[in-house]
Formats: structure tokens, sequence, C-alpha cells
């Protein structure tokens, strides 16, 4: 919970409101709160913003600072960075010093504002995942950030930046919070001890890159196009404003990928699966055990002959999108077993196709369509070049829906569509009208009992 404007305790059903609204209250027979400021080199990253606004404003009008700067005298330049420079260094001062943070029994508690004042209220018990980030400079300085995802909240919170070691520290007493551990031994617990699954070998990345179809065609878009422009156009300024964002999408699917998803490592522990990763920028993640909504495993055309795979999550509130960029088919369904415990992905021979006379509707491409139910798992696959899998565990099925038009309707065949609770569609396509019928009443039974049997999303249970 998050809010923002003038500071005013925040009360819960069952819970007596702190009088006098003091800074991080502390309700009668409670112990005190001890409040915390982040790492001192905190106001060197804040302190950027001043200075980031004149840049914004040299960008969106180049001509007019330009023509700004050329009046400038070496003297007023000096002059005016002297009022900047230190009206930028007071500003992250400022920031860093209102700037606070404390652990309470139920919940963390930041404090953050200048002139407008903001408290986060995060209730430990719906906290999803602890992130420890570290970009290139700040594993230079030794510092990170700490990322907060929680169940509802649309925006993560963070604290950055703490020390490496207190960060950690931080990170292993919320998730023992979380876990229901007593705050008085929280501290105590230490982080999880982790044993590794898989680690990605930079080689094998590099080549999963090449074997991409998407990284060839940005990159054969950033050579081909800006020459025809120039030749069609002869303007410098409207081939650099095509060039430029077709270079860095060529850059972002490749070596921008390629550093994101450097030495890409999954770890096993109590509180559930770990991924470390990043070349320059260092990204410590954690898969929420039982929050897993859906599994995704994606197979390229070119990476199909090597039997590797991509596989992708979708858990509710947390932005973790990626569980291994490319893995063994083999391995990546062990993988995937310990996030889903109880879920096998089903063989290709379990897959039932559509009718032949789904391909009135979509021609050629309903071969690449097909179902297939378990006990434990709802998985439709669609793609003939590349071929996506996706797994619901029948516990995770939010609604059950039956869709089919007026094209549909004349060849007797209907869409069923899974949801899921963080807001994502499964879809099983062009399946006959009967069995989309039948299927739709027994998907909706299975959701049942299966959210009746399942079991509790807690940590390090």
């Amino acid at each position: 919970m998050t809010t923002t404007g003038d500071e005013r305790p925040e009360t819960t059903a069952g819970e007596p409101a702190v009088p006098g609204g003091v800074p991080g209250g502390v309700p009668p027979g409670s112990r005190p709160v001890a409040e915390q400021r982040l790492h001192p080199v905190t106001p060197l990253r804040r302190a950027w913003a001043p200075l980031a606004v004149v840049a914004g404003w040299a960008v969106h009008d180049p001509d007019q600072a330009q023509h700004q700067l050329a009046r400038l005298t070496t003297a007023t330049l000096l002059i005016a960075l002297a009022v900047i420079l230190p009206a930028a260094a007071l500003y992250g001062f400022l920031t860093w010093w209102f700037t606070h943070f404390a652990v309470t029994d139920s919940e963390l508690r930041i404090r953050t504002g200048l002139l407008f004042r903001r408290t986060a209220h995060i209730r430990l018990e719906r906290l999803q995942a602890v992130d420890v980030t570290q970009p290139l400079l700040a594993r230079l300085a030794g510092v990170a950030k700490l990322r907060l995802d929680v169940v509802g909240a649309e925006k993560r919170d963070e604290l950055a930046f703490l020390g490496e070691r207190e960060a950690r520290a931080l990170r292993a007493e919320l998730l023992a919070r979380a876990a229901g551990f007593a705050p008085e031994t929280a501290h105590e617990v230490g982080e999880a001890p982790a044993r590794e699954l898989l680690r990605v070998p930079p080689r094998v990345l590099a080549g999963a890159l090449l074997l991409t179809g998407a990284t060839w065609g940005s990159l054969l878009a950033a050579l081909l196009v800006p020459p025809l422009l120039w030749l069609g156009t002869h303007n410098l300024w409207t081939v650099l404003a095509v060039a430029v964002p077709l270079l860095g999408t060529a850059g972002a699917s490749s070596v921008g990928r390629f550093a994101r998803e450097y030495d890409w490592t999954v770890s096993e522990s109590p509180d559930g699966l770990r991924i470390d990763h990043g070349l320059l920028d260092r990204l410590h993640e954690t898969v929420p055990p039982g929050r897993v909504q859906t599994v995704r495993l994606v197979e390229p055309l070119l990476w199909r002959r090597l039997g590797w795979v991509r596989v992708e999550l979708a858990v509710a509130g947390s932005s973790n999108s990626v569980l291994l960029p490319v893995a063994p088919r083999g391995i990546a369904e062990s993988v995937v077993a310990r996030v889903l415990p109880g879920v096998a992905v089903p063989p290709d021979s379990a897959f039932a196709r559509p009718p032949r006379r789904a391909g009135r509707c979509v021609p050629v491409w309903w071969r690449g369509y097909g179902l297939a139910v378990t006990e434990a798992v709802f998985a439709a696959r669609h793609g003939l070049l590349r071929r996506r899998l996706a797994l619901v565990p029948h516990a995770k099925v939010q609604s059950v829906r039956l869709s089919r038009g007026p094209w549909a309707r004349c060849w007797r065949v209907a869409d069923v569509h899974v949801d899921t609770g963080a807001g994502r569609t499964v879809t099983a396509r062009l399946r006959d009208a009967g069995e989309a019928a039948r299927l739709l009443g027994a998907q909706a039974e299975r959701s049942r009992t299966g959210r009746r049997d399942a079991r509790p999303d807690r940590w390090m249970a």
C-alpha cells in the first residue's frame, strides 16, 4: 500500500491508529522502530536530476540551445556552472537527507520527498520478490539497489542505494519476515542456501542469438533502410531520424540482449528460484514459489535441430519474465518442474490438432495449433516457424471463456480462452465446437478442484 501527500498514520482493520502522526509511529507496547538512511553515495545519483532537466531542454530544442550557447561568454558559462553544480549537489543531498526507511513488526516503511512527502507502507506478508540490482557504476562503488514486488501494486518500490552487504542482509531479513519468522529472529536467519541448477555458457548464448530471426531482421533493416532513404530523399536528418532507432533496435536485440543475459545462472533455494545475470548491470532476481501463473516454452525454427528452447514466465505482480534464455529441452523441462511442482510438459504426441475444416478459417497456420489437457496443466501450442507452448496449472485459472465469430460458426469451430491471475490469456484455437463446449465446463471444474488442493503460496515453505 502506498500513500502520498501529507504524512498520516495508516491503519488497517483490527489495528489501532497511531496517535499524533509521529514519523515512523510505534503503537503502544511495540518495540521502537529505528529509521535508517540510504548509502551516502546516493546523493550523487539524485544530483543528476537538475542537470537532466537542462539536457532535456537541449535535446528538445537543439537549434535554440546551440544559439544560446553561442551567445554565452566564458565568464557567463563559468558563473552558470558555479550556480548549477552546487544547486544539483544540494538537491541530491536534501533528497537523501529526507529519505528514511524502517522495518517494523509487520511492514517496511519508506519515507521520501523534499517538498511533497510520500510514505510507502509495504506489508511484509504481501511481498512477492525482493531483487538486488547492481548497475555498473553501483558495482564499482560497492552499492546495490533493492527492488520490491508487492501483491496488487502497480509500481515497484525500491531502496537505492544501500551497501552491497547491507542490501543482501536486508533482503534476507525481509524474506524471513515474509516467511513468518518472528521479528526477533528474522535478522539472524541470514540468506537461505542455494543450489545451482543451470548456468548458460556465453558461447551458447551467443550462438542462440545468431540463430534468432529477430536479430538478423533488425540488423538487415539497420543496414539496408538508411542507404535506400538517402537515395530517395538526400536528406541527412531524415536518414538519421530513421537510422538511429533502427541501430538502437539492432543493438538491443543482439549486443544489448547478450549483455543482459550474460552468465545466466538459475539456483534453487527455500525462498524460490534465484536468477543471477548481467555483464555490465548485475541482477539478482527471485521467482517466488507458488506465484507463477503461466510458463511458456519458445522454440525458434533454427533452434529445433539443436534441441534448444527459451523459457518465459508470467508471475502475478512481478516483472520477472524470463526463466531461461536458452537451454536444452530436457534441462528446461526439469527446471519447469521445479517452478510448477507436479507439472510435466506434455510430449508432442499428446497434442491434438484442430479439425481439418479449421483450415478454412486460418489457412496453413492452423497446423501449428494444438491442445493437451493433463491432470495438472492446460497446455496450448501455436506457431509453425516460431513454436510457442503455454502451460497453465489448473489452480491458476481465473476464468474460462468460449468465443466464435460468424465465419468460425459456419465451420463449427471455436476458441477457448483461459485467463490467469497475471493478466495473461492462453487460447486453444480452432477447436471443434462440441469439443470446445465440453472443454469449457470441464476446465471450470478442474480449476475449482485445483485451487482447493493447491499448496499455500508461502515463502520458504
